[in-house]
């Protein structure tokens, strides 16, 4: 029997995936999609494309309850491009746990034409108006498509607290043992200046000049003071 008094009330429906779904393809993967019904409201899944027998989907739903409809109903099946989509499997989905402890994350059986066993899909179901809420349970699936929270590999540093901490002690030099001599400054250890007037520059000096060498004439130690032999008769 379903609580009552649901009249109106949010119920968040997660349909997290499927396995062991019956294959109804012969040569590619199919591409199975899961389709929801609660009284008027219907909905369904993405196509998972190449999902074959393990499709996973991670879509959110919310259904508006409806006093005395504890139940919804699913269906699951193949996508087809060029022929009309195939059957897999069709179940009920009962509530009763969801809307008296407000958390339900059970698999649901799926069955066939013939009544047999055709796979399962996996929900999750929250309702918030429960009564006798679970005390703990695992929080409901991300919707399909949203980026998962990234954990930063390195953290910022803290804040700076506002608390005041002294200031560090001031250093002072340590006195020497030995006194101090005086300084002196650097123009007392000056060199005099030159009483000698500077030299001239190289080029206040004419160049010296020499008289063309003789194939006849040899110098001697004191060139310029000796005059040049006559030369030889003939």
């Amino acid at each position: 029997m379903p609580v009552s008094g649901i009249q109106g009330h949010l119920l968040e429906v997660t349909v997290v995936g499927c396995n062991k779904l019956k294959d109804t393809e012969w040569i590619s993967r199919q591409d199975p999609y899961v389709c929801l019904e609660y009284g008027s409201t219907k909905y369904r899944t993405r196509t998972c494309t190449d999902g074959g027998k393990t499709p996973t989907f991670q879509e959110k739903f919310t259904f508006t309850l409806i006093e005395g409809l504890g139940e919804i109903n699913l269906v699951v099946w193949n996508s087809n491009t060029l022929t009309y989509d195939d059957f897999i499997g069709n179940g009920k989905v009962q509530l009763q746990k969801v809307l008296s402890q407000g958390y339900d994350d059970s698999p649901w059986s799926l069955q066939t034409k013939t009544g047999r066993f055709a796979g399962e899909v996996r929900l999750i179901m929250h309702y918030g108006n429960a009564k006798n809420r679970a005390t703990t349970y695992a929080p409901s699936a991300p919707p399909y498509a949203a980026p998962p929270h990234q954990v930063p590999l390195y953290s910022a540093p803290p804040p700076a607290t506002s608390a005041s901490y002294p200031p560090p002690a001031m250093a002072y030099p340590i006195p020497s043992p030995y006194p101090a001599y005086p300084s002196y400054p650097s123009s007392m250890y000056a060199p005099p200046p030159s009483a000698y007037p500077p030299p001239p520059p190289p080029s206040a000096y004419p160049p010296a000049t020499y008289p063309p060498a003789s194939p006849y004439y040899h110098p001697g130690p004191f060139p310029g003071l000796y005059p040049p032999p006559p030369p030889p008769p003939y």
